[in-house]
């Protein structure tokens, strides 16, 4: 993200639950990444090495996480034919579904279900679109650390992987995750993906309108809104907690727009619950708030509920919402260990 790295090393033992062996995070300086994308490639390199060798990592083979503004996912209803075949279609399909060249982006789909369309049948699934260099770009700093990309997933896909697995699957629901640049959205029936948006607004935007709200420094603000939020206790801190309820609107609003087109569809069946995770997922009050904006029940997802825990990785030091921002790392190796 923009403000660091985070990894987590899966092991899988027989039949049991994948053993989260080791997760280590390191802060990454002002201007290295921007919005998800490697701005300095040799920084975010050095701070890699510098994370597998703090965070004590053995394996060398990565999933790397994509998902920023320059990424897409849209639902695409595509003639039946074989994945290979469909994957060679896209680039004379998809102009119109994307906002840049289709000869500049990296495509895939993602199939859902299949159905009997007008001309016969169809898959129904999930067009992702990357622009190619942004993608590139962050291959190329880990490749830089001495590591080995085996995959570039999509963060929501990630998201997914880390809370719907086994009987936290069951029926439709939305995983939120809020990061330092952006907020991303998935909505899943019985653990498959059906809908994905990525918002190009998160943590860091809050703070600095905060730190404008109220004439304060950038630092200041951040700690007002770790420590207030939107759920003052005291009388001193109420003006904090009415400021950051204003600029948290448009954040609830863009959700709760994004959570009503998904329902306006024709999908199987309407949200049961949100699953809020992120750095961003710990704001005081926030989880209460969202849930009398969208009028649907809202917790604290906990991405530890997917995995076991080795004694390595002591469970209390991903307490206190630690962990939260652990669970697209968590994700994509889940992918990697399967």
């Amino acid at each position: 993200s923009t403000n660091g790295l985070r990894a987590a090393e899966i092991a899988t033992v027989g039949r049991g639950k994948p053993v989260l062996v080791r997760s280590y995070s390191v802060a990454l300086p002002a201007g290295a990444v921007s919005r998800g994308e490697v701005v300095e490639p040799q920084t975010v390199a050095a701070a890699m090495k510098q994370l597998w060798s703090s965070g004590g990592f053995k394996a060398k083979n990565v999933v790397l996480g994509i998902g920023n503004s320059r990424v897409f996912a849209r639902n695409l209803t595509v003639p039946k034919m074989s994945l290979k075949l469909i994957r060679e279609s896209l680039p004379f399909q998809v102009q119109e579904l994307i906002p840049f060249p289709a000869d500049e982006a990296l495509l895939d789909f993602y199939p859902i279900s299949e159905s009997a369309g007008e001309s016969g049948p169809v898959v129904n699934g999930l067009l992702v679109a990357a622009v190619r260099e942004a993608v590139l770009g962050n291959v190329n700093a880990v490749q830089l650390a001495g590591l080995n990309p085996v995959d570039v997933d999509l963060i929501p896909f990630a998201l997914a992987r880390a809370f719907q697995r086994g009987a936290r699957s069951a029926g439709t629901s939305a995983v939120i995750d809020i990061g330092a640049n952006t907020t991303t959205v998935v909505v899943c029936t019985d653990g498959v993906p059906q809908f994905v948006r990525i918002i190009p607004t998160g943590g860091n935007e809050l703070t600095a309108a905060l730190s404008n709200k109220l004439g304060v420094a950038v630092e200041q603000a951040e700690l007002m809104k770790r420590s207030v939020g939107l759920a003052p206790t005291r009388q001193e801190d109420r003006a904090i907690g009415s400021a950051t309820m204003e600029l948290t609107g448009e954040l609830m609003n863009s959700l709760r727009t994004t959570l009503a087109f998904f329902a306006s569809g024709k999908q199987t069946s309407a949200i049961g619950h949100i699953l809020l995770t992120g750095g961003g997922a710990n704001l005081p009050g926030f989880t209460k708030a969202l849930a009398d904006f969208t009028g649907v029940p809202v917790a604290i997802g906990d991405p530890l509920g997917a995995v076991s825990v080795n004694g390595r990785v002591q469970k209390a030091s991903l307490g206190n919402g630690v962990a939260a921002s652990y669970s697209v790392a968590i994700g994509l190796a889940l992918w990697a260990a399967a």
